[in-house]
């Protein structure tokens, strides 16, 4: 007799969207980084774009079509963009990581792009390599990690454009990939040595845990599994087979379960929906898509279908839940970046009533922030703020634009050096540029501290003034 395993996911079902509903004629610029290549929020969509330096077209979701080649695009990096990010708690906050070793935080325009914009709200200097992963905290305020090259691991307070911590000396070798916890007191890294570590990135000492992850010599990817408070890790064997594990934080030593999925070079991007703990596995030059469901006993994960493609997928990304097209019975889209075209592929649940699903939609996180990055950084840590699916009563879709770089303190610009000489005319002629520009800066520099001294001047005789008349008169 057997025992059909009952669960409201079972039937989930994958359908791409039709050519006339994708968008189309795209010049993605794909690097040679494990990256997913595209990210999006319940309004936009983004990845990097072809052209000098390094830049970002957006789009906003529904656009669909052929786009030009003049798209306006996020141009401030003078290095190609290595990950990128968009704010949880803001829908037109952008952060972006290049191999110019900056990482920039970009304000959208409510309406989008309309023309280019080469200059960022903030940008953040301090990794001595070039940035490797963008992570925003799921629940305090402008609170962004960046890792890069330099395996470090930092931790800025965007709003006031300040690192507040730094961990570094504490890796062997590169860091591969980085995902907090549900409520971002943790952190899992995996990284190129082949081991696996749980980091508090507010302790002294951050690493909390250390063991063996994947042997392969590919690069292997980490995502926490928050409605369980698992993580889950895929990578390669030592026979170079694609594998996944997934472990208990609580039991740092050895995995809850592992399993080989095939022999491909394609490196694994995984995606979690905490609602419907529903986990999607997209190999880099796959057309398939792989579906399965979490349990919290053994054996802790079941394979549900695949989705199909002939088209191989470069990159992908997941929407926001509170993207969901509720009336299709929608609990998970995915962004699938191919050469020229992104598809987006609609998981549904099939339901014979558009009305909404109270049981199929559980609760979802807000984007409403539990902490200030103050409170964070002074150790407090609370669990993210939810939110009703039920269209309606969701407050917070296309929230404004609320973020200022008031609190950054400005820093001098660097200043334009001219090219080198082709000659020595034009070396000649370069110096006696220099040589007018340095006197007209002497000449600056002297009224201004002529200016100064006036002030400085006014304020003491204010002071001298103000004091005479506040002495007591004598009867």
């Amino acid at each position: 007799m057997s025992v059909v395993r009952v669960s409201k996911y079972r039937h989930v079902f994958g359908q791409g969207a039709k050519p006339e509903n994708a968008y189309t004629d795209l010049r993605a610029n794909i690097a040679a980084f494990d990256t997913d290549y595209i990210k999006a929020n319940t309004l936009f969509f983004t990845f990097p774009w072809q052209g000098g330096g390094g830049s970002l077209a957006l789009f906003k979701h529904g656009d669909t079509g052929k786009k030009s080649a003049d798209t306006p695009t996020l141009s401030g990096h003078t290095g190609q963009i290595v990950d990128f990010a968009f704010n949880p708690f803001n829908e037109f906050i952008l952060a972006s990581g290049s191999t110019d070793c900056t990482v920039k935080i970009w304000s959208i325009p409510e309406g989008g792009l309309t023309e280019t914009i080469t200059e960022s709200t903030v940008t953040l200097e301090g990794h001595l390599k070039k940035i490797n992963n963008i992570l925003w905290h799921p629940t305090a305020n402008n609170v962004l990690l960046s890792t890069g090259s330099d395996q470090r691991v930092q931790l800025w307070d965007v709003e006031k454009g300040k690192e507040q911590v730094t961990i570094d000396n504490v890796f062997n070798d590169a860091i591969q990939s980085v995902c907090w916890n549900k409520n971002g007191s943790l952190l899992a890294v995996t990284n190129k040595d082949k081991k696996l570590r749980l980091v508090d990135p507010r302790a002294s000492t951050p690493i909390t845990a250390e063991t063996d992850g994947h042997q392969g010599t590919k690069g292997s990817r980490a995502i926490w599994l928050t409605g369980q408070d698992r993580v889950f890790t895929v990578g390669f064997t030592k026979m170079s087979e694609r594998h996944f594990m997934i472990w208990d934080p609580r039991n740092w030593t050895k995995p809850l379960t592992a399993e080989d999925i095939d022999v491909s070079a394609g490196l694994i991007m995984p995606f979690y929906d905490e609602g419907t703990n529903l986990l999607f596995l997209a190999g880099k030059g796959d057309g398939n898509i792989r579906y399965y469901e979490l349990a919290d006993n053994e054996p802790y994960i079941y394979h549900i279908s695949d989705y199909k493609s002939t088209d191989p997928q470069r990159g992908m990304c997941m929407v926001p839940k509170l993207g969901m097209d509720t009336h299709q019975c929608e609990v998970v889209r995915l962004l699938k970046l191919e050469n020229k075209i992104v598809t987006p592929i609609s998981f549904q649940v099939p339901r014979r009533s558009d009305l909404f699903q109270s049981d199929i939609y559980p609760d979802t996180a807000a984007p409403e922030p539990a902490l200030t990055a103050e409170e964070y950084f002074a150790g407090e840590t609370k669990e993210p703020i939810y939110v009703s699916m039920k269209p309606g009563e969701n407050k917070y879709a296309g929230k404004a634009n609320t973020f200022t770089a008031e609190k950054v303190e400005k820093k001098a610009p660097k200043p334009t050096m001219p090219k080198p000489a082709s000659s020595p005319q034009e070396l000649q002629k370069q110096n006696e540029e220099l040589r007018k520009r340095v006197e007209e800066l002497f000449q600056e520099n002297f009224h201004l501290k002529n200016k100064v001294e006036a002030l400085e001047k006014e304020v003491l005789e204010l002071k001298g003034s103000s004091s005479t008349s506040e002495a007591p008169q004598q009867e």
